[in-house]
């Protein structure tokens, strides 16, 4: 259950919390900051993939609460954080159909210029279509864009003259009325941040272009300068999660580490999917759930595709000489719909604005996901896919070796086997019961293609070798925690903390996962248990592997380059960097095959687990009588979010 404090209490609260503070009513200003994270082109509430409404995502709806929430108030400021650009069917015809003409104004420009935004930070996912439409995409903006943590490259190999590639930071003018109407001057410093694993995930877009830099290092550097510049409020907004792993630089999330900069006095935070505050964080030191603070720093993080409004109030004191300080504040969020179960209720209506403003993009993108590319002889859907060899994967992992073996023919590489790996993006998890691929026998469309697909990815090879492969499908194995094979007493077989867009399956080998040993990896890529195997019976072409046998393996770009800390996979083993997307290649196989037939080939499977009786895992509630459904599984009930439960009556 997630904690959210209804917000007209945490005012309430506030205000008694202000009353014993001794600052005077007189020069008292109360500022709200709203921030907006993750959104992902989901600007109509709509589901591109299911081509219908959606209650449960939209900019559109956001604005709903943002009108309300602004409207409580004499002083409000509202930010984005990041990942706007890409993310959605509509982000993809934008970018890869449509394109922008000078001019042209994308249509998440359209809808946030709409809404007033005051200032914006960069994602990671901003540089997915390159440095080139980024910058068209963000010229259609009407207010500033900040990011301290990326500079020109400019090969010199001197840190000490890099320039930012973007403002690292504004300074908003600002008036703001105290509790007496008075208005006063304020400057409102905005400084942003992306993960500097950027260089990795989009090295194409950026190597020779840009350089990344740790977030807390940037922050320190800057902060003091927005300080002596005149900035008399500091909001931070890192595109980063909250971990408290050791700041040992470079960090992706590093939104923890980053509260003890100081000088800040407000962190909007995203990047996670998640929200702040909320139980998920609760064991964590230094933050504090009532308030919503980290280390004392107001912080909040809005969850994803417009799933929550984040909201904090700073009570702030100003003296004769203008001199601000923060008094108290709260940090809360307020949610676009609610979740019992399977039943989702709508909090608001759609900004009809919103809708107006986007309207022809919108319905472009439906018509451009309508168009038919082939057919399917079977039903494809990833309602099992961490627990068995599944048909979502497989017809990517067929296409990807398809488009190889085309691109090695006549190279120094042509001859040596080719294995393909792919990874189940839509499998649940924070997305809900009814985030699953659920294609339907019979044509397929490109919305369908997206659906089994839905990142940006571009083809790579690594050429690597049997041992090699093997750390590969290790590390994967974090996918499950860990089954004590003597005991009947449930244990819940996935590991919720390990994404499941790093759960690879490795086709063209065969081999079992053991989950009664301990994972080999942590989520990290650190080696934590070197005596642990999870991964038996690894076999090519009917016999053990050979450790140093070369094998090509087809990926992407994300992995090949080091996403998700897969030993082996750090950029240096890339052998082809293809200039085609993934889901393209998708597309263009099905478009060639005409039909296909994606039913799994069976190459892995769970190895026994003893005596455990009560291993069990939830999934779609819609997965009851499918045809991929493995033969040893049961149906127990409906979990409290909507998730049917099942459990594995025998392992094989």
């Amino acid at each position: 259950m997630t904690y959210h404090r209804p917000l007209g209490a945490a005012i309430l609260a506030l205000s008694f919390a202000l009353g014993s503070s001794g600052a005077q009513a007189d020069n008292t200003v109360s500022l709200r900051i709203l921030e907006t994270t993750d959104i992902h082109t989901h600007l109509v509430n709509y589901d591109y993939y299911q081509d219908g409404a959606s209650d449960t995502v939209g900019l559109a709806k956001i604005a709903t609460l943002l009108k309300t929430a602004r409207g409580e108030v004499a002083n409000s400021l509202l930010i984005d954080n990041g990942d706007l650009i890409q993310g959605n069917p509509l982000g993809d015809y934008m970018a890869k159909r449509r394109g922008l003409a000078e001019g042209d104004v994308h249509p998440v420009y359209k809808a946030m210029n709409l809404l007033g935004y005051d200032a914006a930070n960069i994602g990671n996912h901003e540089f997915n279509y390159g440095l080139d439409f980024l910058a068209k995409s963000l010229s259609g903006a009407n207010f500033p864009y900040v990011s301290a943590n990326v500079f020109v490259d400019d090969g010199d190999g001197n840190p000490d003259n890099d320039k930012p590639y973007f403002d690292p930071y504004v300074l908003l003018d600002r008036e703001f009325v105290d509790t007496d109407g008075t208005s006063h001057k304020a400057v409102v410093g905005v400084i942003g941040f992306v993960p500097p694993q950027i260089m990795q995930w989009d090295k194409a877009n950026l190597e020779g272009h840009v350089i990344s830099k740790d977030i807390v290092e940037m922050a320190r550097k800057y902060v003091p300068e927005m300080r002596e510049k005149g900035a008399d409020i500091v909001i931070a907004v890192p595109h980063s999660g909250l971990s408290t792993l050791s700041a040992d630089g470079m960090a992706e999330n590093a939104t923890y580490h980053l509260s003890k900069v100081e000088g800040i006095d407000a962190i909007l935070f995203g990047h996670a999917h998640a929200v702040f505050p909320s139980d998920v964080y609760a064991d964590i030191d230094g933050v504090d759930l009532t308030k919503g603070t980290i280390n004392g720093v107001p912080a909040v993080m809005p969850g994803f595709w417009g799933s929550h409004l984040g909201v904090i109030d700073l009570q702030l004191s100003v003296n004769e000489a203008g001199e601000w300080q923060v008094v108290d504040a709260l940090a809360d969020v307020r949610p676009i719909y609610f979740r019992e179960g399977r039943d989702v209720t709508p909090l608001v209506e759609a900004d009809p604005e919103v809708i107006d403003a986007v309207k022809e993009e919108h319905e472009a993108t439906i018509a451009y996901m309508r168009e038919g590319v082939g057919t399917t002889s079977s039903p494809i859907n990833s309602f099992f896919a961490l627990v068995a060899d599944d048909p979502s994967i497989q017809i990517v992992t067929n296409a990807q070796k398809w488009y190889l073996e085309k691109l090695l023919r006549g190279s120094e590489y042509d001859g040596l086997p080719i294995l393909s790996a792919g990874a189940p993006f839509k499998a649940g998890g924070r997305g809900g019961p009814d985030y699953y691929t659920d294609i339907p026998e019979g044509d397929i469309a490109l919305k369908n293609v997206a659906d089994l697909y839905i990142y940006p990815n571009t083809v790579r090879a690594v050429l690597l070798n049997g041992d090699q492969v093997r750390e590969w499908l290790e590390m994967s194995a974090g996918q499950f925690n860990r089954i004590d094979p003597e005991s009947t007493d449930e244990q819940a077989l996935i590991n919720p903390e390990f994404p499941t867009y790093n759960f690879d399956v490795i086709d063209g080998v065969t081999y079992q996962i053991d989950v009664t040993q301990p994972a080999r990896y942590n989520r990290g890529g650190e080696l934590v248990n070197p005596d642990a195997r999870r991964i038996l019976d690894l076999e090519f072409d009917g016999a053990p592997i050979d450790g140093s046998q070369k094998f090509v393996v087809a990926t992407n770009n994300y992995r090949a380059g080091g996403g998700g800390n897969f030993p082996g996979l750090d950029g240096s083993t890339i052998i082809i960097e293809a200039p085609d997307e993934n889901r393209t290649v998708l597309g263009n196989y099905i478009l060639e095959e005409k039909e296909i037939n994606p039913a799994a080939d069976g190459n892995w499977r769970l190895a026994p687990v003893g005596n455990a009786s009560n291993v069990t895992f939830v999934t779609s509630p819609k997965a009851s009588g499918t045809r991929n459904a493995p033969d040893n599984i049961s149906f127990i009930g409906e979990d409290a979010d909507g998730f049917a439960r099942y459990v594995l009556s025998a392992m094989p």
